[in-house]
Formats: C-alpha cells, structure tokens, sequence
C-alpha cells in the first residue's frame, strides 16, 4: 500500500496522527508528514483509519 499526501489540502488537523500514530506523523506546524509511502500490510488498517479521518481528505491510499 502506498500514501499520497496533497500537502496543499492538509490543514493541520492531526487526525490521521492521533487515529493512525505509526503511520503518520506531523511537523513543527502541525501539519502531516509521512515518515514513509510504503505501508507495510501489517499496518494497512492503521493507514486506512488516519486517510478516513482527514476532513480535508488531504491523504489518499493505493493498495497496489
């Protein structure tokens, strides 16, 4: 599974930090960062839940 961030549509809410913490992280402005692309499979709930947790809708998942 991979993340894109549109760090254009991020608002800082830090949802997907506090819904998916190994996955995602933030910056010193609160905004998201990934710490990697790549999910590993054993993580993948924990990315889907941060991504449906963003109002912005700023992160998206593909499972290829």
């Amino acid at each position: 599974m991979k993340i894109t961030l549109d760090r254009d549509r991020c608002a800082g809410h830090a949802l997907c930090v506090a819904a998916a913490p190994d996955v995602y992280d933030f910056d010193d402005g609160g905004y998201c960062v990934l710490p990697s692309e790549i999910v590993p499979p054993t993580m993948a709930a924990q990315a889907k839940a941060g991504a449906e947790a963003c109002p912005e809708r700023a992160l998206r998942l593909d499972e290829d």
